[in-house]
């Protein structure tokens, strides 16, 4: 199995080095456009597998696409990242042009990938290569809500003091400040959430959740990467190895949710097929009324890059 990482910055090398270090795939192909700067990252990687005891393969390349054909999955992390003060918005322009301009050179050597995206701003991304690949929509989605959710996890993890891996969550919408957490699906080793911590502290959390890459840009200067490299890293591994597993991810959706044409944060199944089903939960008024108000924000969005044409 091959995968391919477009963008050999701090979230793609994060994501080829899990990748790497799983043994999820045979070969993994690290592609960037600043000269050297992806075959480093790939030797760095590769250099340290007898030290990890790993065998996949690590491969970087200049913009050379052909050495990306036939790749059973595809991440694109390409653009640039959020600095302090700007918000995801305010990356669509260039960074559609981007992920224009790689989806077009990954269709041609991979017509029948599966492509995840990371750039920001992710809903409005994944429009764009949707758009661009002419993919089926199963095969063209965002990671979103993995990253999202697990941030949530681990502030619930720390509030709670109890271990992460007994925290399960979903989380809908956009993302982005508008997305939606919803405490009613959150569970601590099967106990609802709400058993175990007061309103006000899960609310804070909830917020905290909303805010969470700008918490993060606030404290570096730049964007995240060990978090979302390793959530798109989680995805990369359901579809190679066909986990069948419940994720929160960024889908197109066609009347669920009574909402269409519109890519948005749902629960999926996702398979060796890509997204093998879109799960349908039933929402109450309140959590209806958040999503609609999170789609809104993410139409908007996308209307701004329809009248870009780019």
């Amino acid at each position: 199995m091959k995968v391919t990482v477009v963008g050999a910055g701090n979230v793609g090398a994060t994501c080829a080095d899990v990748l790497a270090y799983r043994e999820i795939a045979n070969e993994v192909v690290l592609l960037d456009i600043k000269e050297g700067f992806a075959e480093g990252k790939a030797l760095d990687i590769w250099e340290k597998s007898p030290i990890n005891l790993y065998d996949t393969r690590t491969v970087g390349s200049t913009n050379d696409y052909s050495k990306t054909a036939n790749s059973d999955v595809v991440v694109i992390t390409s653009g640039l990242p959020r600095k302090p003060g700007m918000s995801r918005d305010d990356l669509i322009a260039t960074n559609a042009g981007i992920v224009k301009t790689v989806t077009e050179n990954i269709v041609k050597h991979s017509p029948n990938t599966i492509i995840i995206i990371v750039s920001n701003p992710l809903d409005v991304m994944t429009y764009c290569a949707y758009l661009t690949s002419k993919f089926p929509a199963n095969r063209v989605f965002g990671m979103a809500g993995i990253l999202d959710t697990a941030r949530y996890r681990a502030f619930l993890a720390t509030e709670l003091n109890v271990s992460p891996k007994d925290i399960q969550a979903v989380l809908m919408g956009g993302h982005g400040d508008t997305m939606v957490p919803l405490p009613r699906y959150t569970t601590v080793g099967g106990i609802p959430v709400t058993e175990l911590i007061s309103k006000d502290k899960l609310d804070a959390i909830i917020e905290r959740t909303k805010v969470g890459g700008g918490e993060i840009v606030k404290l570096l200067g730049t964007s995240a990467w060990y978090a979302p490299g390793a959530a798109a890293a989680q995805m990369v591994e359901a579809i190679i190895r066909d986990q069948k597993r419940v994720f929160p991810v960024c889908a197109w959706l066609q009347g669920e949710y009574g909402m269409k044409d519109i890519y948005l944060g749902v629960p999926v199944i996702l398979g060796k097929n890509g997204i093998e089903k879109i799960i349908e939960l039933q929402l109450n008024a309140d959590e209806k009324a958040m999503l609609e108000e999170s789609a809104n924000h993410v139409k908007d969005v996308m209307k701004v890059l329809d009248t870009m044409n780019v």
